[in-house]
């Protein structure tokens, strides 16, 4: 059994104060890092404002080389019993061929994406031989956590989507939020040394960092002005892309149409803004 588990860390936290029309809603933004076959079942929750790795978007050269190098998993191999739950899984050396079994099939399926691509096939079909060998990297934001949590930590679930829902529970209980007037936007991805930029530069680059999970490239070096560049892109695209836009919101007012749209209770997502004017 692999040594890797579902790991989660907070990228924004902000709670609205006593100044806001709605006080004490908590937004919170986290990475998210699991297994891709388990992603559908994650994308049920709709009270969630996702963007997710993509297999249109990430070259089929670095799909490849993470499966070869970090291949996703089974934590354990549930044995077979009728019901959507497993029995008891397999230990010592049934485990390790199961393991073996698993990783022959990532082989088997490297190989086939690797067939495909020579013979001129794009990345967007060889990639999906891949996905139940990779991990899957999500920015998810919300102010809603407790059904997911109630019903995803939990004995019933399965281990990985188990594990994926105790990491996030854990990280929530342990980040503390920051509190926000009425007037302070919740700004993914941005630095202490971006403080002094003008808001709406703020924005923009906010959300084109959150748009780059789509090709795994959001973190590492941040350049302002290709952030700025892809926003635009966003924006002016047919049809415009915005769900990263979801991610970036203002404490909601007692006038405000756009608190009543959306997934977040008490929260203007700035794509309703935009969508809207």
């Amino acid at each position: 059994m692999s040594d890797l588990k579902p790991r989660a860390k907070v990228i924004a936290d902000s709670i609205t104060d006593q100044s806001c029309y709605f006080p004490d809603i908590r937004l919170t933004t986290i990475e998210v890092v699991f297994h891709r076959y388990i992603l559908a079942e994650f994308n049920t929750h709709r009270m969630f404002s996702r963007n997710s790795a993509s297999s249109r978007a990430i070259p089929l050269s670095k799909n490849i080389e993470r499966v070869l190098i970090d291949p996703a998993m089974p934590w354990q191999y549930g044995t077979k019993k009728a019901g959507m739950q497993s029995g008891p899984p397999l230990t010592g050396e049934e485990a390790c061929q199961a393991d073996e079994i698993w990783l022959r099939a990532a082989q088997n399926a490297v190989e086939c994406a690797n067939s495909l691509d020579a013979m001129g096939v794009h990345k967007e079909v060889a990639n999906r031989l891949l996905e139940p060998f990779l991990w899957q990297t999500v920015i998810v934001s919300a102010t809603e956590w407790d059904n997911f949590i109630s019903q995803r930590d939990s004995d019933l679930a399965q281990p990985e989507m188990h594990m994926t829902a105790a990491a996030i529970r854990e990280v929530l209980q342990t980040s503390v939020p920051k509190k926000m007037g009425p007037d302070d936007w919740h700004l993914p991805y941005m630095t202490e040394d971006e403080e002094s930029l003008p808001i709406e530069e703020k924005r923009r680059i906010s959300v084109a960092r959150c748009c780059r999970v789509s090709y795994l490239n959001h973190g590492g070096t941040k350049s302002v002005s290709s952030d700025l560049e892809l926003y635009d892109k966003l924006i002016s695209a047919d049809p415009p892309h915005w769900s990263p836009l979801e991610h970036v919101a203002l404490p909601a007012g007692p006038e405000d149409f756009y608190g009543t749209e959306g997934n977040f209770e008490g929260w203007q997502q700035l794509r309703h803004m935009k969508e809207y004017q």
